[in-house]
């Protein structure tokens, strides 16, 4: 069993997992994501600067919640949230829709297929007739 201080609080807690914050700021956090989530729906035009004051939160964990694709903001100029492929604005995640295509061909042709093998003459070929060409 692992113990560790809450990066939030500072409180000891119990590590079952990777967690870094402890289940009652993990709580917490979650209560301010669906306030946020809430906020976006009644707002869909206000800056991610202007949700982060008027519900609390900093922009760092707005930003990280768009990444974790679980926020889709409506303009992605405004935000700052660039693709880390090529730096393009996006609304929500790591990549814009064409690096991940791009990514997710990249990995189907790095996979080895099978090769279908080809197929045998069967042995019967030998023992029929044959003719010559003129």
């Amino acid at each position: 069993m692992d113990v560790r201080n809450c990066k939030s609080c500072g409180r000891l807690f119990n590590v079952l997992g990777r967690e870094r914050i402890c289940p009652a700021c993990q709580k917490a956090l979650e209560d301010k994501f669906v306030e946020v989530k809430t906020y976006l729906r009644e707002h869909p035009n206000s800056s991610v600067e202007q949700t982060a004051i008027d519900n609390d939160v900093t922009v760092k964990q707005i930003k990280q919640w768009v990444r974790e694709e679980r926020l889709v903001l409506s303009d992605a100029t405004v935000a700052g949230i660039v693709c880390e492929n090529c730096g393009r604005p996006i609304c929500t995640g790591r990549f814009c829709d064409e690096c991940k295509s791009n990514v997710a061909n990249e990995l189907m042709n790095a996979i080895d297929r099978p090769k279908k093998p080809e197929p045998k003459k069967p042995v019967h070929d030998r023992d029929r007739m044959r003719f010559l060409q003129n």
